[in-house]
């Protein structure tokens, strides 16, 4: 079976992970990225229970009209003491914590927060069920830490280096698992897929200028 992970919209605050709405571009990227899929047999369509997520599912949800399901287990990671701060401010407060990070030797957690270890064990077992549940393809509308933490671990890279998958990872963006039930395995066919989006820039990540979210 197949399951598209979502990166979710755009949202309408820069900080670090505060639980808001799309902006009005996250929403036409949600839109855009329903549009394209609108062909691929999806049967029914997860997201997280943060705000952004949920507005990304139902905005992509109107190409498809399926069944939506809220798990909480696929939120976003939890950044602890740099929720709520710009970009700014993290680098300024938390600059040793962030070199430290930077050499990839110990997954550590954020302050006060998860680390990539902590969030694949909470985010697996629910994923598993999803895959075990269905045999035709499905969708998730989630986030950025989430998916390259999950990618990270089917892979079966060092969980210290979930930050080397995707530098610039657009909102919006389309990447795609396969789950072989009779092997219990997962193969990656499709990351940061944004073709839907390219033709308009001031939808990409480079627009925005933000780090965290």
């Amino acid at each position: 079976m197949k399951l598209y992970l979502i990166r979710h919209g755009r949202q309408c605050d820069k900080r670090c992970n505060v639980d808001v709405s799309l902006s009005e571009e996250g929403i036409r990227q949600a839109r855009l990225t329903g549009k394209r899929m609108k062909d691929w047999g999806i049967e029914m369509v997860y997201s997280s229970d943060m705000l952004r997520a949920k507005e990304t599912a139902y905005h992509a949800n109107q190409y498809w009209n399926v069944p939506h399901e809220i798990i909480p287990e696929f939120r976003e990671l939890c950044f602890g003491q740099m929720e709520g701060l710009s970009d700014e401010e993290i680098q300024e407060t938390f600059k040793d914590f962030k070199a430290r990070q930077d050499e990839m030797k110990v997954d550590i957690p954020y302050p006060g927060g998860e680390s990539a270890t902590e969030l694949v064990h909470r985010a697996m077992p629910r994923l598993m069920e999803v895959a075990e549940h269905h045999k035709g393809s499905v969708a998730i509308a989630t986030h950025g830490v989430w998916i390259r933490a999950v990618l990270c671990h089917v892979l079966g890279m060092d969980m210290a280096r979930w930050r080397t998958i995707g530098v610039t990872f657009e909102n919006g963006s389309i990447t795609e698992l396969h789950y072989q039930k009779s092997k219990n395995k997962f193969t990656l066919e499709r990351f940061n897929d944004y073709a839907h989006l390219e033709p308009y820039p001031e939808l990409l990540r480079g627009a925005w200028g933000v780090e965290e979210n």
